[in-house]
């Protein structure tokens, strides 16, 4: 895309788009309609897929005689949805409501997301240790514990799934480097 910039960019969610990829791509290209195929039509999805960056999205039922029109909405900044999404897109901005996690981020204790929010914040585990005044062996395992819940191989997926959706964190902020004593 850095010579030719599309009209439209089309991507599978079935297939398990990355948000931050798709962020990116919205953030440097904030014209270029970003339209998810294949989307589960349920107000946390649409929610979560229009923070990501997507201007648009194409649900798991529309046929593909429809596909063209429903790409030709988006271009012309028109999304068809169902009264219940609309109704729904309306109370959460009103609400400011966040999306439902995915995975078993629900599942995280308090401890948890507050390891969570430190590694979001791209501290190691010796540097959680001493904020939270745990050892290194419990911040590990907690490190563990919130990746096995979250669904996720790596602490870098955490990072990133923090900063995409910080709300999953407890709001732990990490101290400066002069405040921890002598």
């Amino acid at each position: 895309m850095r010579t030719t910039v599309p009209d439209l960019v089309l991507i599978d969610v079935t297939q398990g788009a990355d948000v931050v990829d798709v962020r990116a791509i919205a953030v440097e290209w904030p014209e270029l309609p970003l339209v998810a195929l294949g989307l589960v039509e349920q107000r946390q999805q649409v929610i979560r897929c229009g923070r990501a960056g997507f201007l648009g999205y194409i649900s798991r039922d529309t046929g593909t005689d429809s596909l063209c029109s429903a790409l030709d909405d988006v271009m012309a900044g028109r999304q068809k949805c169902s009264a219940e999404i609309s109704s729904g897109l309306l109370r959460a901005l009103f609400h400011g409501e966040k999306p439902a996690p995915s995975g078993d981020e629900d599942a995280l204790t308090r401890r948890e997301r507050e390891v969570l929010g430190l590694v979001g914040q791209g501290l190691s585990n010796k540097e959680i240790a001493r904020e939270l005044d745990l050892s290194v062996a419990t911040v590990k395992h907690h490190v563990h514990n919130l990746l096995d819940k979250m669904k996720l191989q790596r602490r870098a997926q955490a990072m990133r799934r923090v900063r995409d959706a910080p709300w999953l964190s407890s709001s732990v902020r990490a101290k400066t480097a002069g405040s921890h004593g002598s």
